[in-house]
């Protein structure tokens, strides 16, 4: 059983005095393969040093996400995102989006940023990961002004209703469903059995968002079998079967 965590922070400070221990009780159970967002420019050397440590397990992506957009530094980061792109290979550009929780203030040079990091995806012919909070609105809006068929990508830990995961579906957007589903009040797991299974993909988000019984506690990617397991409650199928479909999904979108 293959089981692909398509989005996870690994070089995060908070794996840094058991990173290779908490990688190896992922590969343990089968999580093999790991998709890794970028954040910023000062995440960029402890990313490739992931990749040159697990060549065949680590896949890397390249973006600014929206919480590190300020006014004082976007361009340059942008500009960073695009030295990077063009000199080596990564499997997205992500995670980038729109985040009105923490900063209201900035979404005009978010959606900026946005727009420039899907052009780029496109140039590239890659996936885009994005990142939403309190902004289904905006993201939709700059995704429906980019919509094009080399428009494809993963809508990184779904939240919405069933009516913003169908709009995601038209526009070639996967769900990334991690630990989310295993929230008494998380609320995506009353309607996504109406969602083909074809649609979605597993992920963790770690060290965040642990699914029960972790809640609270620090994620790891070893916890993909957790929302692996939850899926085949909703879905009524086997673990190996979201294992599956789940990794083949994530091929078509990462061409790996």
């Amino acid at each position: 059983m293959i089981l692909t965590d398509t989005h996870t922070h690994l070089y995060s400070e908070e794996f840094q005095n058991d990173r290779n221990e908490m990688m190896q009780r992922a590969i343990n159970i089968g999580v093999s393969r790991f998709f890794v967002p970028s954040i910023d420019s000062t995440y960029t050397s402890k990313m490739y040093e992931l990749e040159q440590q697990f060549p065949e397990n680590v896949f890397l992506m390249m973006g600014l996400h929206p919480c590190y957009v300020k006014p004082e530094t976007f361009e340059a980061e942008l500009e960073h995102v695009e030295t990077e792109l063009a000199h080596r290979n990564f499997k997205a550009v992500g995670e980038i989006g729109i985040d009105l929780y923490w900063d209201k203030t900035t979404l005009d040079i978010q959606k900026t940023a946005f727009k420039h990091q899907i052009q780029l995806a496109k140039k590239y012919q890659l996936a885009i990961n994005i990142h939403c909070r309190d902004a289904f609105d905006e993201i939709f809006d700059v995704l429906e002004g980019e919509r094009s068929d080399d428009l494809f990508g993963i809508f990184h830990c779904f939240t919405g209703d069933i009516h913003q995961a169908q709009r995601a579906i038209d526009l070639n957007m996967k769900l990334g469903i991690g630990g989310v589903a295993t929230f008494k009040n998380g609320k995506i797991d009353q309607f996504l059995n109406q969602i083909d299974l074809h649609h979605i993909v597993l992920e963790t988000d770690s060290p965040y968002l642990a699914p029960v019984p972790h809640r609270g506690k620090r994620n790891e990617s070893s916890y993909t079998i957790l929302v692996a397991e939850k899926l085949a409650e909703i879905y009524g199928v086997s673990v190996e079967e979201i294992a599956r479909i789940t990794t083949e999904n994530s091929t078509a979108i990462f061409g790996v």
